[in-house]
Protein backbone atom coordinates (compact mmCIF):
# COMPACT_ATOMS: atom_id res chain seq x y z
CA UNK A 1 0.00 0.00 0.00
CA UNK A 2 1.77 3.72 -0.82
CA UNK A 3 0.13 7.31 0.66
CA UNK A 4 -0.94 8.74 -2.62
CA UNK A 5 -1.88 12.20 -3.21
CA UNK A 6 -3.54 12.46 -6.68
CA UNK A 7 -4.02 15.97 -8.18
CA UNK A 8 -7.13 15.84 -11.14
CA UNK A 9 -9.59 18.64 -11.78
CA UNK A 10 -12.01 16.35 -13.69
CA UNK A 11 -14.44 15.18 -10.86
CA UNK A 12 -15.18 11.92 -12.58
CA UNK A 13 -11.57 11.21 -13.31
CA UNK A 14 -10.44 11.99 -10.21
CA UNK A 15 -13.64 10.26 -8.01
CA UNK A 16 -13.02 7.19 -10.46
CA UNK A 17 -9.38 7.04 -10.27
CA UNK A 18 -9.54 7.53 -6.06
CA UNK A 19 -11.59 4.62 -5.75
CA UNK A 20 -10.21 2.21 -7.63
CA UNK A 21 -6.76 3.03 -5.95
CA UNK A 22 -8.11 2.73 -2.70
CA UNK A 23 -9.35 -0.68 -3.92
CA UNK A 24 -5.99 -1.99 -4.72
CA UNK A 25 -5.11 -0.88 -1.16
CA UNK A 26 -3.48 2.43 -1.22
CA UNK A 27 -4.39 5.34 0.94
CA UNK A 28 -5.39 8.04 -1.13
CA UNK A 29 -5.31 11.82 -0.75
CA UNK A 30 -7.38 13.89 -3.64
CA UNK A 31 -7.94 17.67 -4.60
CA UNK A 32 -8.84 19.39 -7.59
CA UNK A 33 -6.16 22.32 -8.33
CA UNK A 34 -2.48 22.46 -8.28
CA UNK A 35 -2.40 24.96 -4.97
CA UNK A 36 -3.86 22.09 -3.19
CA UNK A 37 -1.79 20.20 -4.55
CA UNK A 38 1.33 21.79 -3.24
CA UNK A 39 0.22 22.38 0.46
CA UNK A 40 -0.91 18.67 0.58
CA UNK A 41 2.56 17.56 -0.91
CA UNK A 42 4.03 19.49 1.75
CA UNK A 43 1.90 18.88 4.48
CA UNK A 44 1.32 15.16 4.15
CA UNK A 45 4.81 14.11 2.66
CA UNK A 46 2.64 11.46 -0.06
CA UNK A 47 5.22 8.66 -1.29
CA UNK A 48 3.97 9.73 -4.56
CA UNK A 49 1.96 11.94 -6.30
CA UNK A 50 -0.02 11.27 -9.51
CA UNK A 51 -0.22 14.41 -11.31
CA UNK A 52 -2.63 15.89 -14.25
CA UNK A 53 -0.86 18.04 -16.49
CA UNK A 54 -3.79 20.74 -17.51
CA UNK A 55 -4.47 21.95 -13.69
CA UNK A 56 -6.52 25.59 -13.54
CA UNK A 57 -4.28 28.18 -12.07
CA UNK A 58 -1.10 26.46 -11.04
CA UNK A 59 -0.35 23.57 -13.88
CA UNK A 60 1.06 20.59 -13.34
CA UNK A 61 4.32 21.36 -14.77
CA UNK A 62 4.22 24.27 -12.38
CA UNK A 63 3.86 21.78 -9.60
CA UNK A 64 6.22 19.15 -10.56
CA UNK A 65 8.98 22.00 -10.62
CA UNK A 66 7.99 23.51 -6.86
CA UNK A 67 8.16 19.74 -5.63
CA UNK A 68 11.37 19.61 -7.40
CA UNK A 69 12.97 22.56 -5.53
CA UNK A 70 12.98 20.66 -2.14
CA UNK A 71 11.42 16.90 -2.24
CA UNK A 72 11.98 13.96 -4.40
CA UNK A 73 9.18 11.85 -4.43
CA UNK A 74 8.27 10.30 -6.95
CA UNK A 75 5.99 11.80 -9.31
CA UNK A 76 3.99 10.15 -12.23
CA UNK A 77 2.23 12.64 -14.83
CA UNK A 78 -1.48 12.12 -16.09
CA UNK A 79 -1.47 13.24 -19.98
CA UNK A 80 -3.81 13.72 -22.68
CA UNK A 81 -1.48 12.94 -25.65
CA UNK A 82 1.66 10.87 -25.81
CA UNK A 83 2.98 13.07 -29.21
CA UNK A 84 3.29 16.09 -28.29
CA UNK A 85 5.41 18.17 -25.93
CA UNK A 86 3.56 17.62 -22.99
CA UNK A 87 5.57 14.65 -21.96
CA UNK A 88 9.16 16.61 -22.89
CA UNK A 89 7.94 19.34 -20.68
CA UNK A 90 6.89 17.37 -17.57
CA UNK A 91 9.89 15.21 -17.79
CA UNK A 92 12.28 17.77 -18.00
CA UNK A 93 10.44 19.50 -15.51
CA UNK A 94 11.05 16.16 -12.63
CA UNK A 95 9.05 13.32 -13.71
CA UNK A 96 9.10 9.64 -13.13
CA UNK A 97 6.91 8.60 -15.67
CA UNK A 98 3.49 9.40 -17.38
CA UNK A 99 0.29 7.63 -18.24
CA UNK A 100 -1.77 8.32 -21.03
CA UNK A 101 -5.41 9.57 -21.13
CA UNK A 102 -8.25 7.97 -20.51
CA UNK A 103 -6.30 6.30 -17.52
CA UNK A 104 -6.54 2.34 -16.94
CA UNK A 105 -6.37 1.93 -13.24
CA UNK A 106 -4.76 -1.21 -13.68
CA UNK A 107 -1.87 0.18 -15.71
CA UNK A 108 -1.34 3.14 -13.18
CA UNK A 109 -1.93 0.78 -10.40
CA UNK A 110 1.48 -1.07 -12.28
CA UNK A 111 2.87 2.10 -12.88
CA UNK A 112 2.69 3.28 -9.32
CA UNK A 113 4.33 -0.14 -7.73
CA UNK A 114 7.31 -0.26 -10.39
CA UNK A 115 8.33 3.52 -9.61
CA UNK A 116 7.91 2.80 -5.71
CA UNK A 117 10.14 -0.18 -6.46
CA UNK A 118 13.07 1.85 -7.86
CA UNK A 119 13.83 3.11 -4.26
CA UNK A 120 15.03 -0.34 -3.05
CA UNK A 121 18.68 -0.73 -2.51
CA UNK A 122 20.70 -3.26 -3.93
CA UNK A 123 24.41 -5.14 -2.23
CA UNK A 124 25.29 -3.33 0.52
CA UNK A 125 28.90 -1.95 -1.41
CA UNK A 126 29.97 1.46 -1.30
CA UNK A 127 32.31 2.92 -4.95
CA UNK A 128 34.08 6.16 -5.45
CA UNK A 129 34.63 7.91 -8.84
CA UNK A 130 36.99 10.38 -8.40
CA UNK A 131 34.96 12.88 -6.19
CA UNK A 132 31.78 11.02 -6.88
CA UNK A 133 30.60 8.45 -3.88
CA UNK A 134 28.29 5.50 -4.32
CA UNK A 135 26.57 4.20 -1.15
CA UNK A 136 24.46 1.38 -2.48
CA UNK A 137 23.88 -0.03 0.87
CA UNK A 138 22.84 3.08 2.13
CA UNK A 139 21.24 4.17 -1.00
CA UNK A 140 22.97 7.97 -0.92
CA UNK A 141 25.11 9.18 -3.14
CA UNK A 142 27.74 12.35 -2.67
CA UNK A 143 30.38 14.69 -4.74
CA UNK A 144 33.07 16.75 -3.08
CA UNK A 145 31.69 15.40 0.17
CA UNK A 146 27.99 17.09 -0.16
CA UNK A 147 25.19 14.83 -0.58
CA UNK A 148 23.36 14.37 -4.20
CA UNK A 149 19.59 14.44 -3.50
CA UNK A 150 18.18 11.75 -6.22
CA UNK A 151 14.85 10.69 -7.22
CA UNK A 152 14.15 7.29 -6.61
CA UNK A 153 14.37 6.76 -10.68
CA UNK A 154 17.37 8.92 -11.02
CA UNK A 155 18.95 6.66 -8.12
CA UNK A 156 18.05 3.69 -9.98
CA UNK A 157 19.56 4.79 -13.56
CA UNK A 158 22.66 5.44 -11.58
CA UNK A 159 22.62 2.27 -9.81
CA UNK A 160 21.97 0.56 -12.79
CA UNK A 161 24.74 2.37 -15.13
CA UNK A 162 27.15 1.78 -12.56
CA UNK A 163 26.39 -1.59 -12.22
CA UNK A 164 28.16 -2.59 -15.89
CA UNK A 165 30.90 0.63 -15.87
CA UNK A 166 32.22 0.69 -19.25
CA UNK A 167 28.99 -1.16 -21.31
CA UNK A 168 27.23 0.13 -22.96
CA UNK A 169 23.79 -0.11 -22.18
CA UNK A 170 20.80 0.13 -24.78
CA UNK A 171 17.84 2.63 -23.60
CA UNK A 172 15.74 -0.68 -24.08
CA UNK A 173 17.95 -2.28 -21.41
CA UNK A 174 17.16 0.77 -19.24
CA UNK A 175 13.46 1.20 -19.59
CA UNK A 176 13.16 -2.78 -18.81
CA UNK A 177 15.38 -2.46 -15.81
CA UNK A 178 14.80 0.81 -14.33
CA UNK A 179 11.31 1.56 -15.46
CA UNK A 180 9.89 -1.86 -15.59
CA UNK A 181 8.76 -1.02 -19.51
CA UNK A 182 8.50 -3.83 -22.28
CA UNK A 183 9.47 -2.84 -25.85
CA UNK A 184 7.20 -0.18 -26.35
CA UNK A 185 8.45 1.52 -23.34
CA UNK A 186 9.22 5.74 -24.26
CA UNK A 187 12.99 6.14 -24.83
CA UNK A 188 12.19 10.09 -23.91
CA UNK A 189 12.02 8.69 -19.86
CA UNK A 190 15.67 7.37 -20.04
CA UNK A 191 17.11 10.95 -22.31
CA UNK A 192 15.14 12.98 -19.71
CA UNK A 193 16.31 11.48 -16.86
CA UNK A 194 19.97 11.21 -18.14
CA UNK A 195 20.06 14.61 -18.38
CA UNK A 196 18.70 15.33 -15.07
CA UNK A 197 21.13 13.15 -13.59
CA UNK A 198 24.04 14.25 -15.41
CA UNK A 199 22.84 17.48 -13.78
CA UNK A 200 23.52 16.43 -10.09
CA UNK A 201 26.29 14.07 -10.52
CA UNK A 202 28.48 15.55 -13.53
CA UNK A 203 31.10 18.33 -12.88
CA UNK A 204 30.06 19.78 -16.22
CA UNK A 205 26.57 17.62 -17.42
CA UNK A 206 27.81 19.52 -20.88
CA UNK A 207 30.79 17.61 -21.09
CA UNK A 208 30.00 14.42 -19.11
CA UNK A 209 32.88 12.88 -17.68
CA UNK A 210 30.79 9.85 -16.25
CA UNK A 211 27.79 9.13 -17.87
CA UNK A 212 28.47 9.37 -21.96
CA UNK A 213 26.50 8.89 -24.69
CA UNK A 214 27.38 6.53 -27.25
CA UNK A 215 25.13 7.56 -30.49
CA UNK A 216 22.63 5.23 -31.86
CA UNK A 217 23.52 2.77 -28.96
CA UNK A 218 22.78 4.23 -25.45
CA UNK A 219 24.65 5.16 -22.56
CA UNK A 220 27.49 3.67 -20.58
CA UNK A 221 29.00 5.32 -17.35
CA UNK A 222 32.70 5.66 -17.02
CA UNK A 223 34.35 4.98 -14.35
CA UNK A 224 37.09 7.25 -14.69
Amino acid sequence: MAAILLVEDDPSVRTGLELALTRQGHSVTACATGEEGLEHARARRPEIVILDVMLPGVDGFEVCRRVRRTDQMPIILLTARSDNLDVVIGLEAGADDYVIKPVEPAVLDARIRAVLRRAVGGAGDRSTYGDLVIDRGALRVSRAGADVNLTPTELRLLLELTRHPGQVLSRRHLLREVWDHGYAGDSRLVDATVQRLRAKVEADASAPAFIQTVRGFGYRFVAS
